[in-house]
C-alpha cells in the first residue's frame, strides 16, 4: 500500500470518528429523557460502534463485512479506551496539564493506535508483505454481516 493510500485511509478513519462521536452524542440525547443517563449511554455507545463498523468497512478500508470483524471489533473501542485513559491520567497527574484539554490531547494521542488495531482486524492480512492482497480477495467471498 502506498503513503498516499495509508494518508487516505487515516484521513478518512478521522472522518469517521468525528462521525461516530456526532451519532453517539445525537442518540445519546434522543434517549436520555427516556431512560437512566448511564442505560442512554451504554445502548448509544453500543449503536455508535455497530455504525462505525460499517462505516469503517465501507468507508475507511473498503472492506467487507464478516462476522468475524463485527466479533473482534470491540477490542479497538476497547483499546481506544484504555489508551486514552493511562494518558488522561499521565497528562494530568504527571505532566500538570489542564483537565479541560488533557481528554483532547489524550484522544489524539490515540488515534494511531486504534487505527493500527481497526486496520490489522478490518483489513485481512493488514501489516503482511506477502500475499496480503491475495488473502483480502479470499477474504471478500467470506459470510457478510
Amino acid at each position: 500500500m502506498s503513503r498516499r493510500e495509508q494518508l487516505g485511509q487515516v484521513f478518512r478513519f478521522a472522518l469517521v470518528g468525528g462521525v461516530n462521536t456526532g451519532t453517539f452524542f445525537g442518540i445519546y440525547l434522543l434517549l436520555h429523557p427516556w431512560m437512566p443517563y448511564f442505560a442512554a449511554y451504554s445502548l448509544a455507545f453500543v449503536l455508535a460502534m455497530v455504525g462505525s463498523f460499517f462505516m469503517n468497512t465501507y468507508f475507511t478500508y473498503r472492506t467487507r463485512p464478516t462476522w468475524k470483524k463485527f466479533l473482534l471489533f470491540p477490542l479497538t473501542n476497547v483499546t481506544n479506551y484504555v489508551i486514552q485513559s493511562a494518558g488522561l491520567y499521565a497528562l494530568v497527574a504527571w505532566a500538570g496539564m489542564d483537565t479541560r484539554i488533557a481528554p483532547l490531547v489524550a484522544a489524539i494521542v490515540a488515534i494511531p493506535f486504534t487505527f493500527v488495531l481497526s486496520r490489522k482486524i478490518l483489513v485481512p492480512g493488514a501489516g503482511r508483505a506477502a500475499g496480503g492482497e491475495e488473502r483480502q480477495g479470499q477474504a471478500r467471498t467470506s459470510s457478510t454481516v
